[in-house]
């Protein structure tokens, strides 16, 4: 077998482990799409040839959702019946193609039961890392967990650090992985020194964290970030610098009016 023939198995391979519930063989799935030398998929074109400035992907849509439909194959490309054009390209590039405009990748549609489709969200970990974003799809809520000394000295510490204009915070539950706190960081600039002095601000306050606590931060100027997302819609800021200069007078609110766990 050829070196590509090895490597579209592979992806093949997986896709069959994939069923309802196992998490574990979709993420192994995600591995071999973004691997260069296993990940290669034949994607349809509507319009134009392979390389042409024309060129233009097919297009479907799942529960209000688009997806750009793809074959793992050149043996399934032969049994889904399609006559126009295709482009063999990794599935790397396919994922960094596709998710800024919130397009997901579907597997095989011609398949018996309609194939696998791969959200923008989930390509989105293609593009950047899989080790960078957690495994979906999480679960969001407000932390459970009792930690004002923590939040109190974070604050603190960020009303000391002006380039912070405001903080959120959320429960995340990975499909896996462990869960964790996550921090929005609502920033005024991003230049090197205001990374620095934000970096600072952390490494001033974590040491406030209950040992075993697993913490991460995201910052809120990312539109595609599901945790983002969800805290832009849900969570309203635990510090909130321009808030605190309009009362500095009031005393703070007792409760934020957190509202139920969501799905992203």
């Amino acid at each position: 077998m050829s070196a590509s023939g090895i490597a579209t198995g592979q992806v093949e391979h997986m896709l069959r482990q994939v069923t309802p519930g196992r998490y574990d063989a979709y993420e192994a799935l995600l591995r071999a799409l973004a691997t260069p030398s296993s990940g290669q998929v034949w994607m349809l074109l509507w319009h134009g040839q392979a390389g042409s400035p024309d060129a233009q992907y097919g297009n479907m849509e799942v529960e209000g959702h688009g997806y750009a439909p793809c074959v793992t194959s050149a043996q399934e490309l032969s049994a889904s019946g399609w006559n126009r054009s295709y482009e063999v390209i990794d599935g790397l590039d396919a994922a960094r193609t596709l998710y800024p405009d919130h397009y997901g990748l579907w597997l095989n549609p011609h398949a018996p039961g309609g194939g696998i489709g791969i959200p923008w969200l989930d390509l989105r970990r293609i593009a950047t890392g899989l080790e960078r974003q957690p495994a979906g799809p999480l679960r969001l809520s407000e932390p459970g967990i009792e930690i004002p000394q923590f939040y109190a000295l974070l604050a603190q510490n960020a009303h000391r650090t002006p380039v912070v204009r405001a903080l959120r915070r959320a429960w995340v539950q990975p499909a896996l992985g462990a869960p964790y706190l996550a921090l929005g960081l609502d920033v005024y600039e991003t230049s090197p020194p205001a990374v620095d002095a934000v970096r600072a601000m952390m490494q001033q306050s974590i040491g406030a964290v209950p040992d075993g606590l697993p913490v991460s931060t995201v910052a809120m100027t990312d539109e595609y970030d599901p945790v983002v997302m969800w805290m832009r819609a849900n969570a309203r800021p635990f510090y909130d610098r321009e808030a605190h200069a309009a009362a500095p007078a009031q005393s703070p609110a007792g409760g934020y009016g957190f509202p139920p766990t969501g799905r992203y």
